[in-house]
């Protein structure tokens, strides 16, 4: 088994390309992967690896290739101080995973069930908002988080840290707002824009059909393209001194309202 000791090894310096390039993750179709549990719901997910890297002292390996997507899996051992160097998070599992990307274009998303409820997160700021959300489409089993006008990519290291690899149990697609706007009408989703002003309560809406719930900034909210687009505005009352909340907060109320109309079904 090869095992790295130095923090100069090139292995380990493309590995840090990979985590913090995007531009990298995108050219190689190659991302980043820490912690077990993450790589568990990853693997099962369909992700495959193409290589692991573990600290002897704080995983052994033969826990990895009980897994049977890893037995055949190259694995390379780090020393504690490779592996510290290398680890994103400050309390972790021992286990750092190469894996291959996916395409998350809209073409290849698939809903299978007759009247979906899917999320659209317009340009989210934030990695955290965007692993919060992915949470609460994971808790609430949504056919579908699309994300339009995406910053970067996907497989940003905070955005799967923040989801707790829920990245990996939600269908994704990313697209511009047009492109989305388009493929939910061609759909024929019903789209509820969340908005303040010009908007009906939001607990007054039909959501028992096929329906896309849009929410967009903290700072700005939903553009004029989804504005005008959407077939209803909704808004949830706000009684305190400030007039808008966290957008992952926000999606919650609106998707458990969704749910609550259809008799809390979260079956596939």
């Amino acid at each position: 088994m090869k095992f790295i000791s130095s923090i100069q090894n090139p292995e380990v310096r493309q590995i840090e390309h990979w985590n913090r390039k995007s531009r990298n993750r995108r050219r190689d179709k190659l991302f980043v992967l820490e912690g077990l549990r993450e790589l568990r719901l990853a693997l099962s997910g369909g992700y495959l690896p193409e290589k692991f890297y573990f600290c002897p002292e704080i995983l052994d390996e033969t826990v990895l290739r009980a897994i049977p997507e890893l037995d055949q899996c190259p694995g390379v051992g780090l020393s504690p101080e490779v592996y510290r160097h290398l680890a994103y998070r400050g309390k972790t599992e021992g286990v750092i995973a190469l894996m291959h990307s996916r395409d998350h274009t809209l073409q290849n998303l698939s809903l299978k069930r007759k009247n979906p409820l899917v999320l659209v997160a317009e340009a989210p700021e934030k990695p955290g908002n965007i692993g919060a959300l992915l949470r609460t489409a994971d808790a609430a089993h949504l056919d579908a988080v699309l994300i339009a006008d995406l910053q970067g990519d996907l497989y940003n290291p905070n955005i799967i840290r923040s989801s707790i690899g829920c990245l990996f149990t939600v269908p994704v697609a990313t697209g511009s707002s047009a492109e989305i706007l388009s493929f939910l009408r061609d759909s024929h989703f019903q789209i509820l824009g969340a908005a303040l002003g010009g908007a009906v309560r939001y607990d007054t809406a039909d959501f028992a059909r096929a329906t896309a719930i849009v929410v967009g900034t903290e700072a700005t909210g939903l553009t004029s393209l989804w504005r005008e687009g959407a077939d209803l505005l909704v808004e949830i009352p706000m009684a305190g001194s400030i007039d808008s909340m966290n957008v992952s907060v926000a999606a919650a109320i609106l998707i458990y309202e969704g749910l609550r109309q259809r008799g809390f079904s979260l079956e596939a």
